[in-house]
C-alpha cells in the first residue's frame, strides 16, 4: 500500500510504516490542486490540518482506503462523504489528551492566581501584592461540556483538588469516578468554571453565545481548549466587561482558519480580539493545548497502531 504524507510529523510515523511494508511518499509543499493530480495512485494519506478534504478532493482519490488525521478532530474532512466511499477515517484523540488536560488545568490555575498579570507587572518594576491576591480552586464546581478523551483527561487532573466535577455530554452514561454527568440546566446552575471539550460540529458552532452565558446562575470562568468557533467572541467580550464571565483561558479562537495555522484572513483585527489582547483576566495561547513534545510522539504512534490494526 502506498501512503502520501501531507504534513510533517514525528519520524517514527514513517519509520514504523516502512517497517510494516508500506510505501511512503512525502509532499509538504505542493498546492491542494497539485496533490489532487496524483492522489489517485495512493491507498492512504496522512494529514494534520494543511487543507480541507472535500468532495472534489475525495473524488480524485479513486484508490483511497484510509485517511489518517494526526490529531483529535476530523472537521477539516468531509467525513460523511468519505465514509460513503468506504474510506476509513483514523484520528488520534488518545495521543494528545494528556497534554490538553494539563493545559486546561494550567490555564485555570494561572487565571485564579493572576500569574500572567503579576509576571508582567514585576518585569515592569511593579510589586503589587494586594492587587494580585488570588483565589483557590478548592471548594468550587468545575463544569465540562464534552466528556470524551479530553474531558476525561482534565477531570482526572482535578482529582487532587477538593472540587466537584460535573459534565454534560450528548451521549448517555459517560460519567465515571472522576465526574458526574448532569443535565445542561444543572450544569448552568452549579458551575463556577466551564471548560469546553467538544469537537466542531453544527451543534457546537456558536454554542457559547450571549443567551447561553446569561443562563448561568453564577458568574463563571471559561476555559476553551477545544474549538474556537464554539465561542462567539463578541458575546464573550460583553460578558467579560459585565463580570458575568470572570476570566477566560483561550487556546483557540473564533478567527482561526480550518488549517489552524493562520489567525486572520486579512490585516484587519476584530475589535473583540483587541479587547482580549488587552484584558488582564484573559490568557491566550496559539492552539497548543495538545502540542507537547510527548504528544507529538504519542499522536504518531497512535496513527501507526490504528493503521496496523486495520490494514496489516
Amino acid at each position: 500500500m502506498k501512503i502520501l504524507h501531507l504534513d510533517s510529523n514525528h519520524p517514527l510515523l514513517i519509520n514504523q510504516l516502512n517497517d510494516l511494508g508500506f510505501s511512503n511518499d512525502e509532499d509538504y509543499t505542493s498546492s491542494k490542486e497539485e496533490i489532487e493530480h496524483k492522489i489517485h495512485v495512493y491507498d492512504g494519506f496522512i494529514i494534520r490540518s494543511r487543507f480541507s478534504i472535500d468532495k472534489a478532493f475525495l473524488n480524485k482519490a479513486t484508490n483511497l482506503k484510509f485517511i489518517g488525521r494526526v490529531g483529535a478532530g476530523l472537521e477539516n474532512i468531509d467525513c460523511e462523504y468519505a465514509e460513503s466511499k468506504g474510506i476509513k477515517l483514523i484520528a488520534a484523540p488518545e495521543g494528545n489528551r494528556n497534554a490538553v488536560g494539563e493545559q486546561s488545568l494550567g490555564m485555570l490555575l494561572s487565571l485564579f492566581n493572576k500569574l500572567n498579570k503579576a509576571d508582567k507587572e514585576v518585569r515592569n518594576g511593579k510589586w503589587l501584592r494586594e492587587e494580585n491576591r488570588g483565589i483557590e480552586l478548592d471548594g468550587r464546581t468545575v463544569g465540562l461540556i464534552g466528556y470524551g478523551n479530553m474531558g476525561k483527561s482534565f477531570a482526572k487532573k482535578l482529582r487532587g483538588f477538593d472540587v466537584k466535577v460535573l459534565c454534560y455530554d450528548i451521549k448517555p452514561s459517560v460519567g465515571d469516578e472522576n465526574c458526574t454527568q448532569v443535565s445542561f440546566k444543572e450544569l448552568q446552575e452549579k458551575a463556577d468554571v466551564l471548560s469546553l471539550h467538544t469537537p466542531q460540529t453544527e451543534i457546537t458552532k456558536n454554542m457559547i453565545n450571549a443567551d447561553f452565558i446569561n443562563r448561568f446562575k453564577k458568574s463563571f470562568w471559561l476555559i476553551n481548549t477545544a474549538r474556537g468557533k464554539s465561542v462567539v467572541t463578541k458575546d464573550l467580550v460583553e460578558a467579560l466587561k459585565s463580570g458575568k464571565i470572570l476570566g477566560a483561558g483561550l487556546d483557540v479562537l473564533e478567527y482561526e482558519k480550518s488549517s489552524f495555522e493562520n489567525l486572520f484572513s486579512d490585516d484587519k483585527m476584530p475589535e473583540a480580539f483587541k479587547y482580549l489582547i488587552n484584558a488582564e483576566n484573559v490568557l491566550l495561547t496559539p492552539h497548543v493545548a495538545g502540542w507537547t513534545i510527548e504528544s507529538k510522539e504519542r499522536l504518531a504512534q497512535t496513527i501507526v497502531n490504528k493503521i496496523k490494526a486495520h490494514f496489516c
